[in-house]
């Protein structure tokens, strides 16, 4: 417990000393000893000492901050827990601690950010809600950071069709920002999560938000952006997703608004064009032709018998991912893959709420 102790202490000091605390866990040093290294630089960078607390009131702050995640049904990964996202391990900052609302387990599976406008316009939310549901229907993770405009519409459009979600926030995972999103939010930690790298109970500030945009493309395999301004937050996801090796695209839009020239510019520096959620699949190799291996196609012809998953369901249950992972034995990413494909091949149904049902075939 002490060690977890530690690393939350960590998130507690300066921002400016995030970069490297992250560069040092990533070193191999131990969290106790940074925390003391910064702890004496702080200090000694600091006038007045009552501005800075030493390791022992970081340490107590950091046990308060878990006290009250527990209390609130919140998650703490920290760097050294095996749930911590392996995609997250390998990028440049990766956040000594996550919080998390919802399924951990989530972070295993294929993920596709959607970014864009805070005020984007009808044909925007539109474009985003309708890829976001496209991409669940397929299996595939919808990240974002749940704002006004495009991020929220791409939460719902994922929701709509009973698929997961992540929203990855600039504020603690219990403070509801924009405060009409609190509903949004409870829908998105039932089947999906929320996470930040924030302590429960920080509230939103404006320099913690360009931060969280790592995040968001550090999960993801790739990032499509949906109308971007010329200094869109959307563009320092984009950048971060590149930096990391994330593939970037981007949606056309009216070139007479000038509502998209950020995206455009994308476009221009060699982004994917994404028209259709066909478009991101192809681009990722999650093609249909490819997703679908012998034994599905198999399946398809009526022998089903030793399938491992299609085994699981029972005659007229609907069963949610995390039953059908413990039936079967396959890790959530594994699962999530082959209910995609099983559903291609029209043995399994989405049942909403996140559950499937088999098809059973009389003829």
């Amino acid at each position: 417990m002490s060690a977890v102790v530690d690393l939350v202490a960590l998130t507690l000091l300066p921002l400016s000393r995030w970069r490297a605390v992250s560069e040092q866990l990533q070193a191999g040093q131990a969290a106790p000893a940074i925390l003391e290294q910064h702890s004496l630089e702080w200090a000694g960078l600091t006038r007045s000492k009552r501005r800075c607390p030493g390791m022992p009131a970081l340490r107590a702050r950091a046990a308060a901050a878990l006290d009250r995640a527990a209390h609130n049904s919140v998650e703490c990964v920290t760097w050294s827990d095996s749930r911590y996202p392996e995609t997250l391990r390998t990028i440049a900052d990766p956040p000594p601690v996550l919080w998390i609302r919802g399924a951990v387990h989530i972070c295993e599976a294929p993920a596709v950010a959607i970014v864009g406008s805070r005020s984007g316009s009808p044909y925007a939310l539109a474009v985003a809600e309708r890829l976001a549901a496209d991409l669940s229907g397929r299996g595939i993770v919808v990240t974002s950071g749940l704002a006004r405009g495009v991020d929220s519409a791409a939460h719902r459009g994922a929701l709509s069709v009973g698929g997961c979600t992540v929203a990855v926030l600039g504020c603690g995972v219990d403070v509801a920002y924009p405060r009409e999103h609190h509903g949004l939010m409870a829908d998105i930690a039932a089947t999906g999560a929320v996470m930040s790298e924030l302590v429960p109970g920080t509230p939103p500030q404006a320099i913690f938000f360009p931060r969280r945009n790592r995040i968001i493309s550090g999960l993801s395999k790739a990032v499509v952006v949906i109308e971007a301004g010329e200094k869109s937050g959307s563009l320092i996801t984009a950048r971060c997703a590149l930096e990391q090796g994330r593939d970037v695209l981007a949606v056309p839009g009216n070139v007479l608004s000038g509502r998209n020239r950020g995206g455009h510019a994308l476009l221009r520096d060699g982004a994917k064009i994404v028209e259709t959620a066909d478009d991101i699949v192809e681009e990722l190799g999650f093609g249909l032709g490819r997703a679908l291996g012998p034994s599905i196609a198999a399946a398809g012809q009526g022998t089903t018998e030793n399938d491992p998953v299609l085994a699981c369901f029972q005659p007229g249950e609907s069963s949610d991912v995390e039953t059908i992972a413990t039936r079967s034995g396959l890790s959530t990413a594994g699962l999530l893959t082959r209910l995609f494909e099983l559903e291609m091949a029209g043995l399994v149904r989405r049942a909403g709420g996140g559950r499937f049902v088999r098809i059973d075939r009389t003829c």
